[in-house]
């Protein structure tokens, strides 16, 4: 890998430690014994007063329901398929929370499956980490590397709120966040076959998201610098071209109910290998049967994956946050 990210990896560890609170027992209201948010005529969403002391555990789960959002096939908090400047787990300031996703694509020639974990400290900083499957099934084959090979890849993210809130605050000003995921392929022979410059790599994002309440309305917008190909599932770079490219992830959604929302995602990609990566979409929508659990749907598009055109299937996702 490169060493010129390790400087930029080592300012966020820097930043990441620097911004969680001396204490995370801050006096602060939880959603569990607060009076209502209030939109004021200006618009701006305000919090309610925080002069009560702080709780047992479940106080804690401060967050309104589903603005932890789901979590992306990276690993970290945010769409499906876009990272998102949100901050995993339903704790607030004042706690630490977690979630764990398992996640499946069902595609015409393909499988993917992941699992992972992320955890959210003082809504301040979060860490990720999952597990990537691609099962080629009969492509496989074709590609001469055998019936349902499986492509593995490693996913460690960590991501740190700038400023801002998604939710409370002035309507037109986002929650910023900046992130780093170090991604390695445990098939670095195939990512060399077809021309990829390392097996490992750093995608560096940041994004901003802001839920508007009084329109019911939440957009994402993310700037990712990367080399990865097929999200680093087939390396990084190529020998023609390692350089990092930037990209763009974009999310609008509709939020119906405080647990029902229907949105859509775009997700852009480099075609460092040649091989005709298409960018990704979807359109989904997420259900929160409990305050712990959400349930996502989505029909994605993900494009000509190794020259295999039209994957287009279901995305389906079940998480847990606490």
């Amino acid at each position: 890998m490169n060493n010129a990210v390790y400087p930029l990896a080592a300012f966020l560890a820097s930043a990441a430690l620097g911004s969680i609170p001396g204490s995370l027992h801050a006096r602060e209201t939880s959603s569990v014994d607060r009076p209502a948010d209030k939109v004021e005529a200006s618009g701006e969403t305000v919090a309610p007063d925080t002069d009560q002391p702080a709780g047992p555990f479940i106080d804690y789960n401060a967050k309104l329901l589903l603005t932890n959002a789901v979590s992306a096939i990276d690993g970290a908090s945010g769409g499906g398929i876009s990272n998102w400047a949100t901050i995993a787990g339903r704790a607030e300031t004042r706690g630490a929370g977690v979630q764990a996703h398992a996640t499946a694509v069902l595609l015409p020639d393909y499988r993917w499956h992941s699992f992972g974990a992320a955890v959210g400290i003082a809504n301040r900083v979060e860490l990720s980490y999952a597990r990537q499957n691609f099962d080629t099934q009969d492509v496989g084959t074709a590609l001469g590397i055998g019936q349902g090979y499986m492509l593995n890849q490693d996913v460690f993210g960590v991501k740190v709120r700038l400023l801002g809130d998604v939710v409370y605050g002035n309507p037109i000003v986002p929650q910023i966040a900046i992130g780093a995921q170090y991604k390695r392929s445990l098939d670095g022979a195939i990512a060399a076959a077809v021309g990829a410059a390392d097996d490992d790599g750093v995608d560096f994002t940041l994004s901003a998201t802001k839920l508007v309440l009084a329109h019911s309305l939440l957009v994402n917008g993310t700037a990712r610098l990367t080399k990865a190909n097929q999200n680093g599932l087939l390396g990084f770079g190529s020998a023609a071209d390692n350089s990092y490219s930037l990209q763009f992830e974009g999310a609008l959604a509709y939020q119906f109910s405080r647990r029902f929302v229907v949105g859509t995602e775009v997700r852009t990609k480099p075609d460092n290998l040649g091989l005709g990566e298409d960018d990704w979409f979807d359109v989904f929508a997420a259900y929160a049967p409990t305050d712990n659990v959400t349930l996502t749907a989505a029909y994605a598009d993900l494009g000509s994956i190794a020259t295999f055109e039209d994957q287009r299937g279901a995305f389906l996702q079940a998480q847990v946050a606490f």
